[in-house]
């Protein structure tokens, strides 16, 4: 099956290709895409975001950061928070004492700013409340800021609607951060290789395609400390048995997620997994082990329903409400993903 997809996969790089006007051509290399759902431009974008999830002990948000300097009061205590180094005195005088409130009290007004670099003044803890009602759920997956995108980039610019083609330079996070997040369901986009990355190490790296710079991300969010499938399958397996779960994202070749519309997954501590899908159950294993350092992820069903996720995943990130995992196949080359969100 998976070789039949490919082929069409060829096809549809002829077709995209005979298509257009030569002067318009932009994205020759279908295999190079990007759309809005990619796991690479969500990788990218959390490359490029404004930070958020670092001041955490002060607005408990990754939805925005608060502007320093700031001045806050804690369990009766004035502190300034200047920079970053200043959070552990926050966080100590939240510790200080057992029978305190623990809230971090503004002085008013502050300055937030939103992952898309937009800054809004607050005047009172109220307005602050609405903002924070307002922001979308967090998925836990935060800013990867310890690696950095050396500008400026071109980015090839596709829509399929129009057939209209144009190449774009982006200066800055926040001019690629906004133009990913604005990136419509009919557009494909193409990064315009060979790019650069500065690792946390201070390193430049040269990026050549996807699949190079998805890698690269993928080892810099270990850097980072942010959650990956390197902190060990016994945290992983905890989260997994608690709780079930739904398919929330699934690409092989194209996105095929919604194949796996209502199949709820039951992970159990002895190795059993239960799908059940309306009046229909399904059973099967699921198991995982270390392959040359890196955490695999394996499942088997017993219904051909569910065939094309039995795969050996390659789990990337998770956290407690989501698992993010992917597959090279070996026949082709090609990348599938498998996400699982908790119910």
């Amino acid at each position: 099956m998976k070789t039949i997809k490919y082929l069409l996969m060829c096809v549809a790089v002829v077709v995209f290709i005979s298509c257009q006007d030569e002067e318009t051509l932009v994205i020759q290399d279908i295999t190079q895409n990007l759309t809005a759902k990619s796991p690479l431009a969500s990788l990218i974008s959390r490359v490029s975001q404004n930070p958020t999830s670092k001041d955490n002990i002060l607005d408990k948000s990754s939805c925005f950061n608060v502007r320093l300097p700031v001045s806050v009061i804690v369990n009766g205590k004035h502190i300034t928070v200047s920079s970053q180094n200043d959070y552990k005195v926050v966080q100590n005088a939240l510790d200080a004492f057992s029978n305190d409130d623990d809230i971090v009290n503004f002085v008013y007004p502050i300055t937030i700013q939103y992952q898309s670099f937009k800054t809004e003044l607050i005047i009172n803890p109220d307005q602050l409340e609405d903002v924070i009602d307002n922001c979308d759920d967090d998925d836990g997956f935060d800013e990867i800021d310890c690696l950095h995108i050396n500008y400026p980039i071109k980015i090839s610019i596709y829509n399929a609607d129009n057939q209209i083609a144009k190449t774009i330079t982006i200066q800055n996070n926040k001019d690629l951060y906004n133009f990913l997040k604005d990136v419509e369901s009919n557009v494909f986009i193409s990064i315009n290789y060979p790019v650069s990355i500065t690792n946390f190490k201070g390193q430049t790296v040269v990026i050549t395609n996807n699949s190079n710079f998805e890698s690269s991300i993928e080892d810099g969010i270990k850097d980072c400390n942010t959650n990956s499938g390197s902190v060990g399958n016994q945290n992983f397996a905890s989260i997994l048995t608690n709780g079930t779960w739904h398919v929330s994202y699934y690409f092989d070749d194209s996105d095929e997620t919604l194949n796996y519309k209502g199949y709820n997954f039951t992970f159990n501590s002895n190795g059993i997994v239960t799908v059940v899908k309306e009046k229909n159950t399904i059973a099967g294993n699921w198991s995982t082990f270390v392959n040359s350092g890196q955490d695999i992820f394996l499942l088997k069903f017993d219904d051909s329903k569910l065939d094309e996720l039995e795969e050996d995943w390659k789990i990337t990130e998770f956290t407690t409400t989501n698992v993010r995992l992917k597959n090279k196949n070996s026949s082709d080359g090609a990348t599938d993903y498998l996400y699982f969100t908790k119910n």
